[in-house]
């Protein structure tokens, strides 16, 4: 799983955003998917708390992520 599939479930699941939302912020960040959390934020769909929790959730390794 893509780090950009994991981050759309995490957003789903955790933070409780509709996929609507998500697809919004998807197409805002275009070809920069690194950019989607910036979206979510800049369209008021997370607050900057959650965005603080997100950044930090990406700062984590997942699991089965590779470092090589």
């Amino acid at each position: 799983m893509t780090t950009q599939a994991r981050l759309i479930e995490y957003l789903e699941k955790e933070m409780g955003l509709s996929e609507d939302a998500i697809a919004l912020a998807v197409r805002q960040a275009g070809a920069l998917p690194n950019l989607l959390p910036i979206a979510l934020w800049k369209y008021g769909l997370i607050t900057t708390e959650q965005l603080d929790q997100l950044f930090d959730w990406l700062e984590t390794p997942q699991p089965g992520q590779n470092f090589v």
